[in-house]
């Protein structure tokens, strides 16, 4: 049964937050949004969610929050994701990435919310050889951004020790496709992922595409990596908060599908799905990029009793054309407002 008090959720105007709103809105629980819209879009927050706009640093504002809606539990989406970007500018990856984290830390075991789950990522891995990757792999970040978002988990290792807090940490693998209902998907000003990349040639807001690298130690020489529905993430994160719930102990969980697709079978998938070639180019490797990068996804499934529902590489890229197609003709950025 869904607690009575309200769990809120920083970042929930974004792309993963916002699905996580639909899934724990659907589940029946009180929610309340907070984010600066830097990155987000108030369109894809539900009608009827008690939205704040504002930093998840700002301690006054968030204790304001905390007490005010009654909220005893936080999922932490906040934060910057780009990683070239966190390259040429770490410090501004550590202040909205690890020191915005500490403040909202600090205003949650002052009004003793002691619940938290945080929205990590692979990049902790580095570039590791191993596949798939357990989560007892060493930690070897290998940019700031996955850098930022370790020494976030090692702040939430450390509060657990220290206050009781009890968190869950997911590291999210390679995040595709939109909510299949059409309410949210990626709105983000910069496109940096393949899928949402290549859909947005096919919605005709993009002219090409271009495979970086096609001589990688893989089967047909292009990158191999492990993508999950988005929609599939929010029901992790939903998972995660219930576990909590019941008294479960501080985990550090990978999420993905335990499987991977090379670039160019993304990419055939997606002309498959839109009937008809993308003709993409070719482009030198990237640096940093390692050929294979899957997850081991055992922790999740026994710990969370979790199970994908959309786990099929044509259901992940149709939703996003879908709606990248909506976005495209929409009056407004975020094309449509999201009804629960």
């Amino acid at each position: 049964m869904a607690s009575e008090k309200a769990t809120l959720i920083t970042g929930g105007a974004g792309y993963i937050g916002s699905h996580t709103v639909l899934a724990l809105l659907q589940a029946g629980r009180r929610l309340v949004v907070l984010d600066d819209l830097s990155a987000g879009n108030r369109t894809v927050v539900p009608e009827g969610v008690p939205f704040v706009q504002g930093n998840a640093g700002d301690q006054g504002l968030v204790g304001s929050v905390l007490e005010d809606f009654d909220v005893d539990s936080v999922i932490h989406f906040a934060g910057s994701i780009l990683v070239e970007r966190s390259v040429s500018e770490p410090l501004a990856y550590y202040e909205n990435n690890v020191a915005v984290s500490r403040n909202l830390l600090e205003a949650c075991v002052a009004h003793k919310v002691n619940r938290f789950i945080f929205s990590s990522t692979a990049a902790v891995y580095g570039a590791v050889e191993v596949s798939p990757i357990p989560e007892h792999t060493e930690t070897r970040p290998i940019n700031p951004y996955g850098s930022s978002k370790l020494v976030t988990e090692w702040m939430l290792r450390d509060l657990a020790a220290a206050a009781g807090l009890r968190f869950v940490a997911l590291r999210y693998f390679n995040v595709a496709g939109a909510d299949p209902q059409g309410r949210s998907g990626q709105l983000g000003p910069v496109a940096t992922h393949l899928v949402k990349i290549a859909s947005q040639v096919v919605a005709g807001t993009r002219d090409s595409i271009a495979i970086f690298g096609d001589d990688y130690d893989t089967p047909d020489g292009t990158c191999v990596r492990d993508y999950i529905h988005v929609s599939d993430l929010a029901s992790a994160h939903m998972a995660a908060l219930d576990y909590l719930d019941a008294g479960g102990e501080s985990q550090i969980l990978n999420c993905g599908y335990g499987h991977g697709y090379s670039v160019r079978e993304v990419l055939q998938a997606v002309e498959r799905c839109a009937g008809r070639p993308l003709n993409p180019g070719k482009a030198p490797r990237r640096p940093g990029d390692p050929p294979i990068l899957v997850a081991d996804t055992s922790a999740l499934q026994q710990t969370l009793s979790w199970r994908p529902r959309y786990d099929d590489i044509d259901k992940i890229i149709s939703s996003a054309i879908d709606w990248e197609l909506s976005i495209s003709r929409g009056p407004t950025a975020g094309g449509v407002r999201a009804h629960a």
